[in-house]
């Protein structure tokens, strides 16, 4: 083991066996690397590593405090690295939304209120009235984050977030299977929206469903994956 990872290694026990508490503030470089057995360099590389991880927060002029740890927290730090991942990478990330998604849009289903409901309404009005795929882009994630949103767990919210944030950067490259992929979502966006209006939790899922499954399809089509 590096000193590097002991010195991970050694910050993590101290935060997951409680040692060290959300809100607390590290002990000293001393006294760290004399528990630890590490060198201050790799001690502070440490550090970092975890405050990119939002592990821990660096104040500056005060020290190293371990964070809140919110699960949702965490799990949107992810997305540091999920932007780097290839097209196969895009395609599991896909199959992740398509157990995911249905689920969150189930759960709204049963909470989503009415003005929510219009906004997701002008959303997919705006979505269908534009031909600039940038924004096309932007409104299917507002569309579908709010839905994760009012499914009401932070957690998975943000882990939808994250699974879509490679995704949605992903562009056909055939005009005409682009606008096909179009046609289908919009429609497969109409249908989700439907469901959430009628309250039904089974349908929502279920057209949720097809509609990450659909998006799957065409772009491993346009990957030769199919």
């Amino acid at each position: 083991m590096s000193a590097l990872d002991t010195a991970l290694h050694g910050l993590r026990s101290l935060i997951a066996d409680s040692a060290l508490r959300p809100g607390d503030r590290l002990p000293s470089e001393g006294e760290l690397c004399e528990q630890l057995g590490v060198s201050r360099g790799s001690l502070r590389e440490a550090i970092r590593m975890l405050a990119a991880l939002g592990v821990l927060e660096t104040r500056h002029g005060s020290g190293s405090y371990v964070s809140e740890l919110r699960a949702a927290d965490l799990i949107g730090s992810l997305s540091l690295t999920v932007g780097l991942l290839p097209m196969e990478g895009v395609l599991e990330l896909t199959e992740l939304r398509r157990a995911l998604e249905p689920h969150a849009t189930a759960l709204a289903a049963s909470r989503i209120d009415e003005q929510t409901l219009d906004h997701l309404d002008g959303l997919l009005d705006a979505n269908e009235a534009t031909a600039d795929l940038d924004e096309q882009s932007r409104i299917d994630h507002e569309f579908h984050m709010t839905i994760a949103e009012v499914a009401g767990q932070d957690a998975l919210t943000s882990l939808i977030g994250v699974l879509r944030s490679r995704s949605r950067s992903y562009r056909m490259s055939d005009p005409g299977d682009a606008a096909e992929l179009k046609l289908h979502s919009d429609a497969g966006h109409r249908a989700i929206l439907r469901g959430l209006r009628e309250g039904d939790p089974v349908a929502a899922a279920a057209a949720a469903s097809a509609h990450v499954a659909y998006t799957e399809y065409w772009v491993k089509k346009n990957s030769g994956s199919v």
